[in-house]
């Protein structure tokens, strides 16, 4: 990764662009951000993880680590391509009114939509050669199972089922091909419209910064077909313990992820083979790679299997520098914040990658604090806030009286510092100088979230930690929102500041 080119980026993920479809999609409005973004001088397009949703809606709870979200399939280029009517599309109900994700819409006709246009598509060679390479066999033998009983977890499975073997897997193969194959389909057409795009942002000069979720859902095919290789686990296949994170000053419970943990004896022994190949299929998606929730990595915090809180939790060992050795060339960038201790300062120095500072963190009044940009160096991503973050409006709306003086004066000295003009009459000023301090600051990125370009409030709030709700991940922009006036404003601040 070239850290002496300094790198203006948006966080805008796909489920959030604007289509006619319900959700984002690999479609025309992909294209006309992508326009804007370069016509805004911008260098990095951040998306968020581009794996299948299940429980909750979360990309960071998938059935299948390296399987590809077919909600985000364009169908417009389906019908272009004679597999859908225009028509069809347009009666099938995806979207519910509300200008938000309706997932079950997604889940109940979207699918239908795509089955249909695998009844009408022509199984040609190449098609025929990606099926037979097996990338996606995993998925598709386990989604082909689990929509034969109505998707329910695995565990939930007829006994016969729950438990893998390969004489299972033949059989089903053999008695369900066309259903495992029309998974295969998702996944075609998925990596179809991807590479076009990709290649379409490439050529304008623009990056894309992929994600990759630390853990995997306990719901998902690597739970239960390599459950006793990958995780601690009993005989059969429930977890001895599962991920979450201590309590601490936001939460007395901390938080009960649930997600099984990782054995990473077992795969140390094998030379880390699932991660490697998960990380390598990642960054032939993308051109860099953040990986979420680095410090589980050095450390990680396990909770007994079947606590309801995460209090009776305990640190374990993670494989540290052991797994990175042979990765330190990588475009990656660690997502480091959390509770940071030596250990994770010392892999950080280890691995070389940037760290994430977050300006929303920045103005409480500490000198010391690390996200203010006058206390870090060059080697880090730059952001008002993440995904998982209050929309900075928001943020800065709901601080008592007492603790926006305190964020006013120290945003004036940081802006200061680094010769911003700061304004803090009102929130949205608040939030344009906050983004300018992002773009001055030596991060080599500086990423803005769309929702804080336009300084949204609490109504753009993407996703609440901890939560299982419909406002989570269902957030979408309108076509209104992707303006010129906009896309200059951001150009001008690139210039200025030498990201352009």
């Amino acid at each position: 990764m070239d850290k002496t080119k300094r790198k203006a980026g948006i966080l805008m993920p796909i489920s959030a662009l604007p289509s006619d479809e319900g959700i984002g999609t690999m479609g025309e409005y992909a294209y006309k951000f992508v326009d804007f973004l370069k016509r805004a001088g911008q260098s990095v397009w951040q998306v968020l993880p581009l794996n299948p949703t299940s429980y909750g809606d979360s990309p960071y709870q998938s059935c299948c680590a390296n399987a590809l979200n077919y909600y985000f399939i364009d169908l417009a280029e389906l019908c272009d391509m004679g597999l859908l009517k225009r028509s069809e599309v347009i009666k099938a109900e995806l979207l519910d009114g509300s200008g938000r994700v309706d997932y079950f819409l997604q889940f109940k006709n979207k699918v239908a939509l795509l089955k249909k246009a695998f009844a009408r598509f022509e199984r040609d060679a190449d098609f025929k050669a990606f099926a037979a390479e097996g990338k996606y066999d995993d998925f598709c033998l386990f989604m082909s199972i689990k929509a034969s009983f109505d998707y329910v977890a695995w565990d939930k499975w007829p006994e016969e089922y729950r438990t893998y073997s390969e004489e299972l897997e033949q059989k089903w193969r053999a008695e369900h091909s066309e259903e495992t194959l029309f998974w295969q389909f998702t996944q075609y057409m998925f990596l179809k419209q991807w590479r076009r795009l990709k290649a379409y942002v490439n050529s304008l000069g623009i990056e894309i910064m992929g994600d990759i979720p630390l853990y995997v859902a306990y719901d998902s095919v690597e739970m239960w077909k390599y459950g006793p290789e990958l995780f601690k686990v009993d005989d059969e296949r429930r977890p001895d313990c599962v991920a979450g994170v201590p309590p601490d000053a936001f939460s007395d419970d901390g938080q009960l992820w649930g997600n099984p943990v990782y054995d990473w004896k077992k795969m140390q022994e094998d030379g880390f083979k699932w991660w490697n190949a998960r990380i390598a299929d990642c960054l032939e998606l993308f051109d860099i790679l953040r990986i979420d929730h680095f410090r589980g990595f050095d450390r990680y915090y396990e909770i007994p299997y079947g606590e309801e809180t995460a209090r009776n939790g305990k640190w374990a060992d993670g494989p540290s520098k052991a797994l990175f050795e042979d990765k330190l060339s990588l475009n990656i960038v660690a997502e480091d914040l959390g509770v940071i201790d030596d250990g994770v300062r010392e892999l950080m120095k280890f691995v070389g990658y940037p760290g994430m500072k977050i300006l929303e963190f920045a103005f409480d009044g500490s000198p010391d604090n690390e996200h203010k940009p006058s206390c870090y160096t060059s080697n880090f991503v730059c952001y008002t806030g993440t995904h998982d973050n209050t929309p900075l409006k928001a943020y800065i709306e709901e601080q008592s009286e007492a603790a926006l003086e305190v964020y006013k004066a120290d945003l004036k000295a940081e802006c200061d510092l680094l010769k911003v003009k700061v304004q803090t009459d009102s929130p949205e000023h608040m939030c344009e100088s906050v983004t300018e301090l992002a773009y001055a600051s030596k991060a080599f990125i500086a990423i803005i979230p769309y929702w804080d370009v336009l300084a949204l409030g609490m109504e753009a709030r993407f996703n609440l930690p901890s939560t299982v709700s419909r406002l989570n991940w269902s957030f979408r922009f309108s076509p209104k929102d992707l303006t010129r006036e906009t896309a200059d404003r951001l150009a001008k601040l690139a210039a200025k500041y030498k990201r352009a």
